[in-house]
């Protein structure tokens, strides 16, 4: 077999390699977005999570009741703000009711708005709670009826609840709330019996059930906080459980142990994060505090404890938690960092490696999209002033270009005549490279540029909030999924749903056809198996981008469109390049 015929061979054997492996290997380090979905869960036994911070134990309900029922066993106050929707449960001063108003759980302009806390008792219960823990002493627990000084709690206008037990120490919670997603929780003890008491404020967060987003390598779904000067992203719900979560899960949570995770610690925060959710408990950032996760079969919890204190007879002790329940949205992220002194709340989100790229693009894009009201403008926008950066870039990409043109037929010489003898051979054209003043890596810088850029974009439409449910045009409902039509089932007229594997949308197709005739513009390679591999090479790429969103396909064909534009230009400019390369004889080796 000779090189060309083996050539070939290797290259169908990775091609396939890559069409048969490629969905599993994206599913596992870059998965594809997903619309939100409802995924149910089996009730979990009434197993108590016990604490080392001697907080009170969380438990579920045996059963999952109507959620409408729930709420109405007990009484509560209500909560309304521009961004959110729900009440405080006044039995075990529980904020166990929220949804979210400005984001909806579908594309479907009538869908319900995404819930995010739900009562125990009910399917996905997810709640927070707040209270004193005191050491000889009787304190409220989860049963514990609180009586409030306000039926409604608004922005500006904060509610109190209060409680006292028999030796007259009395307890006082005070609920206030922002415009947006955030929670300030004043609690004090007053004591009023005859000798001192200690006692220490506590914050959790229980949730029960998995998420819909599993956690990945590129984004960290589940128990997320700040224990010192960064965050901890190694915690997985399976840690929690006693197991690990993947064979990543052991090399990048290596500190991990298994079962519950505690830390002491100086302010910092804790919670759980989804791709575009958020709940954090976030102490005192002056206060020693001992904080971590626990689990008992499909309950989780993050809590924290505060220092105990001693409260002398007739005096008062209060400490101030935050609490952070809504959407991950970067700008608000930001400023509650900023303006709030919350130490890393952006590592809210995990921007990973590339934060550096990720950020500028996300804000870029935002100021865009603000400008133009329109995210698939705003991504087309985006691509231009990308490729307008590289421009004076790709202008030396095909100066170089030219230059490895203009040289072919000496370098085909070099082959032809040192052919057995390959050490020779490379000596002799990386001579001529250096004669002839080229760089055979000089068209690979733009490509290069282009890898972190086309990374940094899929990070921010898979983690940007703002991003999700954004349309573009006709069935492009949501930039942020794969495209949903596909000419498998006749867009949809055949009843039933092909795998991903084929399941090639229309902008895909659209991305091979204009990767295609990018190819197309370039000089053709002198080697048969390369021809075959550029050949080939843009209906492979439609095939592996096909599950991504369609935003970066958006992104990838507008690059390419401007790519054939740039080429017309500057193959004008250089117009040997379109010169078909005459092939030389091989010239004979010289004898001895």
């Amino acid at each position: 077999m000779n090189q060309e015929n083996r050539n070939m061979v290797l290259f169908l054997a990775i091609a396939a390699l890559i069409l048969v492996g490629w969905p599993i290997v994206a599913q596992t380090f870059w998965p594809a977005p997903k619309r939100p979905a409802i995924t149910k869960t089996t009730p979990v036994a009434d197993k108590p999570v016990t604490s080392a911070a001697a907080t009170p134990v969380v438990d579920t309900a045996k059963t999952n009741r109507d959620r409408g029922l729930v709420l109405a066993e007990t009484p509560r106050v209500t909560i309304y703000t521009p961004s959110l929707k729900g009440s405080i449960n006044l039995k075990g001063a529980r904020i166990d009711d929220l949804v979210l108003l400005n984001h909806r759980q579908t594309i479907d302009k009538k869908s319900p708005p995404e819930r995010l806390l739900s009562p125990s008792g009910t399917e996905h219960s997810y709640f927070a709670g707040f209270g004193w823990a005191g050491d000889g002493i009787a304190s409220p627990d989860k049963n514990t009826v609180w009586a409030a000084d306000a039926p409604a709690l608004t922005p500006g206008k904060p509610v109190t609840l209060r409680w006292s037990n028999a030796q007259g120490v009395s307890f006082q919670i005070k609920f206030s709330v922002d415009a947006d997603y955030m929670f300030t929780i004043d609690q004090s003890i007053g004591n009023g019996s005859a000798a001192p008491v200690t006692a220490r404020t506590y914050g959790l967060v229980s949730r029960t059930g998995l998420p819909v987003h599993p956690d990945s390598w590129v984004n960290h779904v589940g128990p997320i906080g700040v224990f010192g000067n960064g965050a901890n992203y190694d915690i997985g719900y399976p840690n929690l459980q006693g197991t690990d979560r993947s064979f990543f899960g052991s090399v990048f949570g290596a500190n991990v142990k298994p079962g519950p995770n505690y830390f002491d610690n100086k302010g910092g925060w804790l919670g759980f994060g989804d791709i575009y959710w958020l709940t954090a408990l976030i102490p005192d950032q002056n206060a020693q505090v001992h904080a971590g996760f626990r689990a008992a079969g499909d309950t989780f919890q993050a809590d924290f404890a505060t220092t105990p204190v001693k409260v002398q007879p007739g005096k008062v002790a209060r400490q101030t938690t935050r609490f952070f329940a809504g959407a991950k949205e970067v700008r608000l992220i930001d400023k509650y960092q900023d303006q709030g002194n919350i130490v890393n709340f952006d590592k809210a989100i995990d921007w990973g490696w590339f934060r550096i790229v990720e950020k500028p693009i996300f804000y870029y894009l935002d100021f865009l999209f603000r400008l133009v009201g329109n995210f698939g403008v705003a991504i087309i926008l985006l691509t231009i002033t990308i490729r307008g950066l590289l421009f004076p870039i790709a202008q030396r990409q095909f100066a170089s270009m030219a230059k490895m043109k203009a040289i072919q037929p000496k370098q085909k010489a070099i082959q032809e005549r040192y052919k057995d003898d390959k050490p020779r051979q490379q000596q002799e054209i990386m001579a001529l490279y250096k004669a002839e003043g080229v760089n055979p890596l000089g068209g690979c810088g733009p490509t290069l540029l282009q890898i972190p850029v086309m990374y940094a974009l899929y990070k921010v439409l898979l983690l940007s909030t703002e991003m999700r449910h954004q349309p573009f045009v006709l069935w492009i409902r949501d930039l942020a999924a794969p495209d949903p039509l596909t000419p498998i089932n006749l867009f949809g007229l055949l009843p039933f749903t092909p795998p991903v594997f084929i399941a090639i949308g229309i902008i895909p197709i659209l991305l091979g056809v204009s990767m295609y005739f990018q190819f197309k513009m370039n000089p053709a390679p002198m080697d048969e198996a390369q021809k075959q591999v550029f050949a080939i090479m843009p209906w492979m790429l439609m095939f592996v981008m096909a599950p991504f969103a369609v935003g970066l396909q958006l992104y990838w064909i507008t690059s390419n469109v401007l790519t054939i534009l740039q080429q017309r230009l500057l193959y004008a400019r250089h117009p040997e390049m379109l010169v078909a390369t005459p092939k030389t004889p091989a010239k004979p080796i010289p004898k001895k």
